[in-house]
């Protein structure tokens, strides 16, 4: 087990950066509110990216059918079935430069149109999409991603809201509120002392409990497991014990606290919106990988794009 004091903090790029989200959040829903090709009420849209921005992609796929825009699907864009039937593509690409998004519009875009959402002006996907949005103002240096994920989907959150939200779902505004007090809150003690993590959700939070596992991967070489949080009863519920941390995103399942109780685990809860508590799991992934003595900044095997060779 750790020994990382709860109140740790770090001075290093990637926590920076993650601090800086509130903010953020809401320049990306101003940038809504003009945005050109975003998805319009009752089209059939499909969302696409690689890694964080997969997750993205399924946590605002859910939003959206939770909102009754429209039928809405979320597929990594190395599987993503191109003999379906779709009005509009949605890509989520940091860099623009991912070869597997960009192969993925060159296939489809004769067929359905194609939106773009970046973080970096000039790069391949922006003339290869129809429409594009920069959110060059979330750029980051760090490898790992974390303030231009959130922002994307603020951004794409707040253009449901052009339209309406679903039931329970919080404006872009309240979340970047409790991205605040996310910041400013203290880390959990039980989550920084912890040997193994398991994130659950339900609906579009399952898409950050898989983020949240992932940055667990990437910054600290974790062991961090991703569900529903109905599926955790069917076998993932047999690694949680003492010293172990299941943190649930939104809604807790009747039965849930109890049976995570039963076996000595610890179970955390989300504060505010699910998207703020989101930070509070970035800022353990800094934590914890530098109590480990590794560096967030430079995590190993990876790379900010993932561009392949023809």
């Amino acid at each position: 087990m750790s020994d990382i004091p709860a109140s740790a903090t770090s001075s290093g790029r990637t926590s920076a950066e993650i601090l800086t989200q509130p903010s953020l959040w809401r320049r990306a829903a101003e940038a809504a509110a003009g945005a050109p090709g975003l998805p319009r009420p009752g089209e059939r849209v499909a969302v696409t990216g690689c890694g964080t921005s997969w997750f993205m992609a399924q946590a605002y796929a859910a939003l959206r059918e939770a909102a009754g825009q429209g039928e809405t699907d979320a597929f990594a864009a190395s599987e993503f079935p191109v003999s379906r039937t779709y009005d509009r593509v949605v890509a989520i690409t940091r860099s623009g430069t991912t070869t597997e998004v960009l192969d993925l519009i060159g296939e489809v875009r004769e067929r359905w149109e194609v939106l773009a959402v970046t973080a970096t002006p000039g790069t391949p996907v922006v003339p290869a999409a129809d429409d594009t949005v920069v959110l060059d103002f979330a750029d980051e240096e760090s490898v790992v991603q974390t303030r231009f994920a959130t922002s994307a989907l603020a951004f794409l959150r707040a253009g449901l809201e052009l339209h309406g939200r679903g039931p329970g779902i919080r404006t872009v505004a309240e979340a970047a509120a409790d991205a605040e007090s996310a910041i400013a809150s203290p880390l959990p003690a039980a989550a920084l002392a912890a040997e193994q993590w398991t994130f659950l959700g339900t609906g579009w939070t399952y898409g950050l409990a898989q983020e949240a596992a992932l940055k667990m991967r990437e910054a600290a070489g974790a062991w961090t497991e991703a569900y529903p949080a109905m599926e955790y009863r069917h076998g993932p519920v047999s690694i949680t014990g003492p010293g172990r941390v299941t943190w649930i995103f939104g809604e807790v399942p009747a039965g849930l606290a109890e049976e995570v109780t039963a076996t000595g685990g610890t179970l955390i809860t989300s504060e505010g919106d699910p998207m703020a508590d989101l930070i509070r799991a970035q800022r353990l992934a800094v934590a914890v990988a530098e109590g480990r003595g590794l560096d967030p900044d430079r995590p190993r095997n990876l790379t900010r794009s993932v561009i392949l060779k023809g």
